[in-house]
Order: structure tokens, then C-alpha cells, then sequence
């Protein structure tokens, strides 16, 4: 892979990882185009990890506050000055065991479908078809109202079932964002818990994939393309993020979903061959 084409790579992960457009989806159709024909899975796992630390820095508060009162909690439960029945009690520890619980499907779909999800990066046409699935999603998030359940209201229940759907989005096409996020709302959350939940969820994900990816690594696999590629990935993710929790508490998810079914419809004509 050339420079210059890990830096469009990096730019294409950057603006859809937090776009609702699927970054995996477009990653492949661009390495279609550039004529890849073999998946560059490491590339795609590197440029991940750029979009992971504009997450990081972007949800720095967060994360701090979730990691003091964790330590917190945790040393007051050793000394038995704390029970299981007070994660109620504390949005920040609740916020860390609902990621945990959210983590579990996310990872038991990872480990058993992960071959499958990287045999479907070279599969052109399935991406077209499951891009038309996100812009569906995207748009059924229009019906329901701004007022919300925040973290009070936030439940193990809908901890799991946002946890399997970000576990399905390793499908190319299927946009983890949009998928999660919409989940959330549907499932009555407010629009703001549902995308800090899906970001701050994001985070334990990448980091699997980073981990189950160090057998395939080597010191070769690392070049100025997978650098360049890494740091626009990240740079340009953190001002699509930036952009996607604006639209996201205005409302307004819905308006990528013409996007979706337009690069849906022409990648299904790419796909089947008939141009």
C-alpha cells in the first residue's frame, strides 16, 4: 500500500468509525478501488487504533471520573463499606459495570464470528446490502422523542442488547456508531446517554481487536503507510466525533440515512457486477 493511500484510508476511518456510515464498509470499498484484492486487515485494525485515541481524548472527563470513582467504590467494597446494591448510587460506577456487561455479547460475537467478518471484507456486495440495513436503522431513530431514561434509568438489559448489536456491527456495512447509538434510542434512552454509551463502549471493542491482532503482527507490517494512515485516522476522528454528538443531540441521526441506501444501491451494482 502507498502513502498516499493509507492517508485517504485514514481520512475515509476518520470521518466514518464515528460518522454513522460504517468505517469497515468504506474501507473496503475504497481497497476495492485502490485494487487490494487482499483485505488489509492490519491496516484496518492500525487505523482503528488512531480512532481509538481521539475516543480517549475526546471522553477524557469521563473516563477520569469513571476510573477515580471505580477505585473509589472498589476500596470501599474491600473494606466492606460498600455493596453490589451501591452501583446504583454512583452514575460514574454504574456507567463502568454497564460497559462491562455491554462488553460480554460484543465479545463472545467477536471471538466466535471473527473469521466470518473478515471473509465478508472481500465481499463488495455484501457490503451494499448491509449499508441499505444501517440507513434503515438511522432512520427509524426520527419517530422518537428528545426526553430519555439518562443513566438512573439505564438498565443491564439494555447494557446486553446494545452490547450484541455493537457485536453484529462487525459486519462491513453495519455502522457501530449508527447501529449502537440508534439501538440506545429506541430503547429509550436519551439521544446524549445513548451516544456517550456508545463511544465510551466502543473503547473495550477496540481494544480486543487491537490484542487479538498481536499474533498476526510483525515489525515488517509497520511501515510509513500504516504510521500515516494511523495518525489522519486519528486527527480527522476526533473532529468527526466532534461533529456526530452535535448532530446526535439535535436529532438528527436520520439525515445520513439517504448516504447509506445511496452507497448501498451503487456498491449492490458494483458488487453484482453489471457495471
Amino acid at each position: 500500500m502507498e502513502t498516499t493511500q493509507a492517508v485517504i484510508l485514514g481520512i475515509v476511518q476518520g470521518l466514518t468509525e464515528f460518522l454513522p456510515i460504517s468505517s469497515s464498509g468504506h474501507l473496503v470499498l475504497f481497497q476495492h478501488l485502490f485494487g487490494l484484492t487482499e483485505p488489509e486487515l492490519f491496516f484496518d485494525i492500525s487505523v482503528h487504533a488512531g480512532t481509538l485515541v481521539a475516543v480517549i481524548i475526546f471522553f477524557r472527563k469521563d473516563l477520569w471520573a469513571i476510573i477515580v470513582s471505580v477505585i473509589h467504590f472498589l476500596s470501599l467494597w474491600i473494606k466492606k463499606q460498600a455493596s453490589f446494591n451501591d452501583i446504583q448510587e454512583n452514575p460514574d460506577v454504574k456507567m463502568a459495570f454497564l460497559i462491562i456487561i455491554g462488553s460480554v455479547p460484543t465479545g463472545i460475537i467477536g471471538l466466535l464470528f471473527k473469521q466470518i467478518a473478515e471473509d465478508l471484507f472481500s465481499s463488495v456486495f455484501i457490503v451494499g446490502f448491509t449499508l441499505l440495513i444501517t440507513g434503515l436503522l438511522l432512520w427509524m431513530t426520527r419517530r422518537f422523542k428528545a426526553v430519555g431514561r439518562d443513566i438512573i434509568g439505564f438498565s443491564v438489559k439494555d447494557a446486553l442488547i446494545i452490547g450484541v448489536v455493537q457485536g453484529i456491527a462487525i459486519t462491513p456495512g453495519i455502522s457501530r456508531s449508527g447501529s449502537t447509538i440508534a439501538t440506545g434510542i429506541m430503547l429509550g434512552l436519551s439521544r446524549e446517554m445513548a451516544a456517550r454509551y456508545s463511544f465510551l463502549l466502543s473503547i473495550p471493542a477496540i481494544v480486543g481487536a487491537e490484542i487479538l491482532s498481536l499474533k498476526d503482527m510483525s515489525f515488517q507490517a509497520i511501515d510509513n503507510a500504516v504510521i500515516f494512515g494511523t495518525v489522519t485516522a486519528g486527527i480527522v476522528g476526533y473532529f468527526s466525533l466532534t461533529l456526530l454528538v452535535y448532530i446526535v443531540k439535535k436529532g438528527q441521526l436520520h439525515i445520513f440515512s439517504p448516504y447509506c441506501w445511496a452507497v448501498g444501491i451503487v456498491t449492490l451494482i458494483l458488487g453484482s457486477g453489471i457495471i
